[in-house]
């Protein structure tokens, strides 16, 4: 019994030690069913007739991967769930994608980076909108510059076309995004390159997106060396406004996700992945505001919504990937509070 109490001690003791933070640790209030192979990023979908419905959508990243359907206990929702998709890597949605004249659906888009491609799919029936896929990158000469990473969808509040803004896993120090309109006509959805945008530092890599609709902005992760801040609409300058927060992070910037309180105010909570905390900056200022340990290891994804989804979730949601093939679930006032 001795012998078994001091193991349980000693994997208890490598377990804390996975994540370094000496922050106070916030507990997770769901932690979901784990998938095959390796979670990676999240994008949750409100159910605009019950929120309590409403569905967590997460990539599993290997050649035999799916994009998962959690519903708000963290139970996998298999008639919703994507399989035998070839390396999905990060996902995103938009709510109200013109089909045509008089059909809107929402939508989930997400890289394949083993076919070089992006997919669109309606939420909730899960349909394929793509016809298989919408290639990205064609015009690189390097081979290694087509291996799709990053998306994240911004939805013009001056036109309401849809645009995928779309990073890769390795490429040039400038023009590292692309940016596509995503539409439909009477021949199905289509996608074209509209912009090429986007400085790096070549440190690392470009994956985590994140696009603020209303403000009009994108920020992205320029893994070791800052977050970097553009206006999203293709027609705008494709000058970068600020490249910021570098100094706060350990190694790695990874997952973004902006909590909106209000039309102008709110958060940009971005991963410090190899100290497993999230940094938290004024949306408008982008100031730094403070650091929460969430207890995740090597957290790569993450998402929020603001808005109430039931008596489970109150104040709105947050999820964050671990590092144990599972997505961790918070109300949102544990993070900000």
């Amino acid at each position: 019994m001795k012998k078994q109490i001091l193991l349980t001690i000693a994997s208890i003791v490598i377990i804390s030690c996975k994540n370094g933070s000496k922050l106070p640790p916030i507990n997770p209030d769901v932690i979901t069913e784990q998938t095959i192979n390796d979670t990676d990023d999240p994008a949750i979908w409100v159910n605009p007739k019950d929120a309590s419905k409403s569905i967590v959508f997460g990539t599993d990243k290997k050649t035999n991967g799916a994009i998962y359907a959690f519903d708000l206990d963290g139970k996998i929702i298999e008639e919703k769930t994507i399989r035998n998709i070839k390396r999905p890597n990060n996902v995103d949605l938009a709510y109200g994608f013109n089909l045509n004249d008089s059909i809107k659906v929402d939508v989930i888009a997400f890289t394949e980076r083993e076919k070089q491609q992006i997919r669109l799919f309606s939420v909730p029936d899960m349909k394929p909108l793509d016809n298989g896929g919408f290639k990205v990158f064609t015009d690189t000469t390097e081979p290694e510059f087509n291996l799709p990473m990053g998306i994240a969808l911004y939805k013009s509040p001056k036109t309401e076309k849809l645009y995928a803004i779309v990073s890769r896993k390795t490429g040039p120090l400038e023009n590292y995004l692309y940016q596509y309109e995503i539409y439909a006509d009477s021949t199905g959805t289509h996608s074209k390159l509209v912009r090429k945008f986007g400085e790096f530092s070549g440190k690392k890599e470009i994956e985590a997106i994140a696009v603020d609709n209303e403000l009009g902005y994108v920020y992205y992760s320029d893994e070791q060396h800052c977050i970097r801040k553009y206006l999203a609409e293709p027609s705008a300058s494709s000058e970068e406004i600020a490249c910021f927060g570098g100094d706060k992070f350990l190694e790695d910037i990874e997952g973004i996700a902006i909590a909106k309180i209000d039309e102008n105010n709110g958060y940009i909570i971005v991963s410090n992945q190899q100290l497993g905390e999230f940094n938290i900056f004024d949306r408008q200022t982008n100031e730094f505001i403070k650091a929460v340990n969430l207890t995740t290891t090597a957290s790569d994804g993450c998402d929020v919504v603001t808005v109430p989804l039931g008596a489970k979730f109150p104040n709105g949601l947050f999820v964050a990937m671990n590092d144990n093939k599972e997505f961790y679930f918070y109300d949102f006032k544990k993070i900000i509070e």
